[in-house]
């Protein structure tokens, strides 16, 4: 294997340009995978060149900790990286344009993490806009617009955490038969290939999920293809976690996806509070849930909230993956007293028989066309 380092760039679907510090080199290849990512994205309005804008990035890397801080997002990355800095002592205020944080949670997994935010920010601001931002002295001045009020504020550091965009400027792709999609993410098959059949993409930059579990498995998938092999991402189950307190965790079908999709599911729940182990560390805020299918009583879907959520969202994603039964679940002797048990009692709760906790029994489907 040969490494080089360097800026590449497509001559055409069989040939790339590096250009590295001692001068040009040219690669002839057969096939080529595409790993090259995302980056924060970065508004053109937010972009004023003044190092106190941070994206995450740059919050990774500050020296002092800013006494007052924005942050523009209420999703992973805003929740995340808030967290960090309210805990070490800045002034977090946190605006989001929707009218809810997390909006990929469900909204039961996300109140303990809303809950933890009132307590820990300074102020936590839906259906929040920034209009403008410009320097002022030392300082960042943010308009926002909530509502019909206008607000003008002063900040230390402005993180702006809106979202990541692709990574694939100036890399002379157009020279390639590889095609985007409306927003500059790399069209993919179900086999990782672009539509230049001598071009692979995985990760970031072919679109979905952008987390780094996927992009794994996805070049895993790329080159057993390449080598011959059978292999597809389809029906793939990718968890999610965000690394807030507390932490968040789900996998498969979601709550709220069931009801967009007018799909009948029941959903078993085991609150943290009747957990021994959850209770040792005074940590009660936690919740599992299993999305289940009331025909087959297969687990769909698995969300978990709680201290070490994302340690334990694989047992979930493994259920998912291998179409468990809710049954499977709660015959699988879990030890005591651990987070584990979690899962098997949400699935007794399923059948009306959970251990530590009152169950009710076989509660009603939900969703379809249901009121």
């Amino acid at each position: 294997m040969q490494v080089i380092h360097g800026r590449g760039y497509f001559e055409d679907s069989k040939t790339l340009r590096v250009e590295t510090g001692q001068g040009q080199q040219f690669i002839q290849y057969d096939q080529a995978i595409l790993a090259i990512g995302s980056k924060p994205a970065l508004p053109k309005a937010f972009d004023l060149g003044n190092p106190r804008i941070m994206t995450s990035t740059e919050a990774l890397e500050v020296e002092e900790i800013p006494e007052n801080l924005l942050v523009i997002g209420g999703g992973y990355i805003g929740m995340e990286l808030g967290t960090v800095y309210a805990a070490m002592g800045s002034k977090v205020v946190l605006v989001e344009a929707l009218d809810s944080i997390l909006a990929g949670a469900d909204p039961d997994l996300a109140r303990p993490v809303v809950a933890y935010a009132h307590r820990a920010f300074k102020e936590v601001r839906l259906n929040t806009k920034v209009s403008k931002m410009s320097t002022v002295g030392k300082h960042i001045q943010v308009e926002f617009a909530m509502g019909n009020q206008k607000v003008v504020e002063l900040y230390d550091r402005v993180l702006v955490a809106v979202g990541r965009s692709p990574n694939a400027e100036d890399m002379g792709l157009e020279n390639t038969r590889v095609s985007f999609d409306d927003r500059g993410f790399i069209h993919v098959n179900e086999k990782q290939q672009t539509t230049d059949p001598a071009i692979y993409a995985i990760g970031d930059i072919a679109g979905g999920v952008l987390l780094a579990h996927k992009a794994t498995k996805e070049a895993r998938i790329a080159v057993e293809v390449i080598v011959g092999e059978e292999s597809v991402f389809t029906d793939v189950t990718i968890p999610a976690v965000v690394f807030t307190d507390p932490e968040v965790a789900w996998c498969g079908l979601t709550e709220a996806e069931a009801k967009a999709k007018g799909m009948v599911v029941q959903v078993a729940k085991f609150p943290w509070s009747a957990s021994g182990r959850a209770l040792s560390f005074d940590r009660p805020d936690g919740l599992t849930k299993l999305i289940v299918d009331p025909d087959t009583e297969r687990v769909l879907g698995v969300g978990i909230v709680g201290t070490g959520a994302g340690e334990l969202i694989s047992e979930g994603a493994l259920a998912v993956e291998m179409g468990a039964t809710a049954k499977d679940l709660a015959l699988t002797v879990h030890p005591h007293p651990t987070l584990s048990e979690t899962i098997m009692e949400a699935a007794e709760a399923f059948y009306g028989h959970a251990t530590h906790t009152w169950a009710r029994k076989k509660q009603a489907p939900v969703g379809g066309n249901q009121s």
